[in-house]
């Protein structure tokens, strides 16, 4: 099941649960951001993640394919980011997570949302939910297809894995140290849009995929290939993803991938030019999942009339 766009809204569970990680049989709790985290990170900064220049009308911006988890020793920028970021007058995510109003509308549309699941499926997701630690009194709330999503979370933290020290915190943070603008590329309809399911039957479909891939080990194995590939920024192996990520096995799994990437692209590509075009150079920052692929953001940028390079 493809999880990565689900990251940035676990923040929030995440942070409520993080006392259970005293509990040995639970995730770690993530190191809180403290000078001391970002000290020891400095030493180990060096280049992740996928980096284009796009050259357009005498300006230079920036197109960098993000990972919205990440390990404590990567929160320090490497020098092609840190250029980057130095170059540009704007930041562009996906969404900001550190834009207060964007919490609290994701927290509540995802609120909003209500499901019935058959007895069976809800049980086996309750038994999930304990054994991940995460508070019970969460699960009453929100969207079962989202929810399942904070238990792939939960087996990537046991890896040093965490939203918390996802590209976007880090980038967000080094932005408004600089001073610079952070937009979002996107609303927070649209997001939800793409992540919620259709109808009760799809959002089952999404819970009992899920739980399978975790029962059987396959979501870890694919959370740790999907972050050795993005630190390597292997291009070639990230333009292979859907051979080895085992996420567009079933009908559900391929609708969904389809709405993360496919129908979302062209919007973002549109809004990365519009923000180009106001005259100010900008670092756009999206999921590296949007960046390959004849449908992806490098190609349709370069359709309107970018010189795209690669950076690293």
């Amino acid at each position: 099941m493809h999880w990565i766009h689900r990251a940035l809204l676990a923040l929030a569970t995440w942070l409520c649960a993080a006392a259970a990680g005293a509990q040995a049989s639970c995730p770690p709790a993530p190191q809180p951001f403290t000078l001391e985290l970002f000290k020891q990170a400095a030493p180990h900064a060096r280049d992740r993640g996928l980096l284009w220049a796009l050259g357009k009308d005498g300006r230079t911006s920036y197109l960098y394919g993000t990972l919205h988890v990440g390990r404590a020793r990567w929160m320090a920028p490497g020098p092609g980011l840190k250029q980057a970021l130095q170059a540009t007058q704007v930041l562009a995510l996906e969404l900001d997570p550190l834009d207060e109003n964007i919490q609290r509308e994701l927290a509540g549309g995802i609120a909003k949302v209500k499901r019935t699941l058959t007895l069976p499926t809800l049980r086996r997701l309750q038994a999930a939910w304990a054994a991940a630690c995460l508070p019970p009194e969460t699960l009453v709330r929100g969207a079962p297809e989202l929810q399942v999503f904070d238990l792939m979370i939960a087996d990537a933290m046991r890896e040093g894995l965490s939203p918390l020290y996802g590209s976007e915190l880090l980038l967000s943070m080094t932005a408004k140290g600089l001073g610079h603008k952070v937009v979002s590329l996107e609303t927070v309809p649209q997001q939800l849009e793409a992540l919620l399911a259709k109808d009760d039957a799809e959002a089952e479909g999404f819970v009992l995929d899920t739980l399978e891939d975790l029962e059987q080990g396959k979501g870890r194995t694919m959370v740790l290939k999907t972050a050795e590939v993005w630190e390597q920024g292997d291009l070639a192996e990230l333009e292979r993803y859907a051979q080895w990520c085992e996420c567009v096995d079933t009908e559900n799994e391929r609708k969904l991938l389809k709405r993360l990437l496919d129908d979302r692209n062209p919007g973002l590509a549109d809004s990365v030019d519009r923000l180009h075009m106001q005259g100010k150079p900008v670092l756009a920052a999206v999921g590296a999942l949007h960046l390959p692929g004849p449908g992806g953001m490098v190609a349709l940028l370069e359709k309107k009339g970018y010189a795209v390079r690669r950076v690293h």
